[in-house]
């Protein structure tokens, strides 16, 4: 036999209320009749009790990029020159080369792909204080470890300053100027 059970009625109890001048509805009501509550602007909205219930439109913050675009243009236009004036591929990677700074620049170079042979790329790590330059087998024949050195101290000295993008370009400027022909 089955238990016959009555359902249990819940009991009314006061969640929020907002103001405890609101309670009484003749009042909330009389308040909004009587226009002494502000308009609403878009996004928001006065509820029964008075409160201002508002939603925004919250806009993400994007990461500040290193480089303005004038930077841009300027480390572009000197790697364009130094490959051209080397006849070399040059590029520039910039950002957290991990806990094997030297081992990732290398996988970082080995992907330029057929170009990496003749390729030679300036890794930099701002976070980590770290410059390496990996040189392709027939780059490396072109360019000697004393010289890559001196162009990474010339970049590390502006890099000290705060000047990025110069430390770079400088960096590419010195790099293809000493390659041998």
């Amino acid at each position: 036999m089955a238990a016959r059970m009555d359902p249990v009625k819940p009991a009314e109890v006061l969640v929020a209320t907002g103001n405890s001048h609101h309670r009484d509805p003749a009042r909330r009501d009389r308040s909004q009749r009587d226009g002494d509550q502000r308009q609403s602007v878009p996004g928001e909205a006065i509820v029964g009790t008075g409160r201002i219930s508002a939603a925004r439109m919250v806009k993400p913050v994007l990461p500040t990029l290193p480089f303005t675009k004038s930077q841009l243009a300027t480390l572009d236009d000197a790697l364009v020159r130094a490959s051209r004036s080397a006849s070399l591929h040059f590029g520039i990677y910039l950002g957290d080369l991990g806990a094997d700074t030297r081992g990732r620049a290398e996988v970082l170079h080995d992907s330029m792909g057929k170009w990496a042979d003749h390729a030679v790329l300036v890794a930099v790590s701002p976070g980590q204080r770290v410059v390496e330059v990996v040189t392709g087998g027939k780059a490396a024949r072109r360019l000697p470890d004393r010289e890559c050195k001196l162009a990474v101290d010339s970049m590390v000295s502006s890099f000290k300053v705060g000047d990025l993008a110069g430390g770079l370009a400088a960096g590419l400027r010195m790099l293809s100027d000493h390659t041998d022909s």
